[in-house]
């Protein structure tokens, strides 16, 4: 089966950012916003879960080298980082990507709950913490 970001390894690729040892990073072909890039490990890996732990600290140093690069090249208010993690995830290809979107302020009307707008009608739990006395303190 053809895997893209095994392939992509293979070639000439203009997006490439840094590597180590198990990962490379590169940006990505379809950017949301400036500097939109993806870590991804050089071996056919498919799940995060799957990562040992060399991988696991490997792949931690190069997310915060290239959020490092990104800083300094676009100087992002903040960042998203996603791993679209099985099918129902939205994952499209079977080879683990972790995504690093960087954030600017305006770049949406509301960021407000970041990741957890993922479904519609979901993100806003605010009149749920209102019902918790304990959790009104953080409101």
């Amino acid at each position: 089966m053809k895997c893209f970001f095994c392939d992509i390894q293979k070639q000439e690729d203009n997006n490439r950012i840094i590597d180590n040892q198990h990962f490379f990073a590169r940006y990505d072909d379809f950017p949301i916003n400036d500097g939109h890039c993806e870590i991804i490990p050089k071996d056919h890996i498919v799940s995060f879960f799957d990562l040992n732990q060399e991988q696991f600290i490997s792949f931690f140093d190069l997310i915060k080298t290239v959020k490092e690069i990104i800083d300094n090249k676009f100087k992002p208010d903040g960042y998203n980082i996603g791993i679209n993690e099985g099918r129902a995830a939205g994952r499209t290809q079977d080879h683990l990507h972790v995504h690093l979107i960087p954030r600017y302020i305006g770049d949406v009307e509301d960021p407000k709950y970041g990741i957890r707008n993922i479904i519609p009608n979901k993100a806003d739990y605010i009149p749920e913490m209102k019902k918790i006395p304990s959790r009104q303190d953080y409101l």
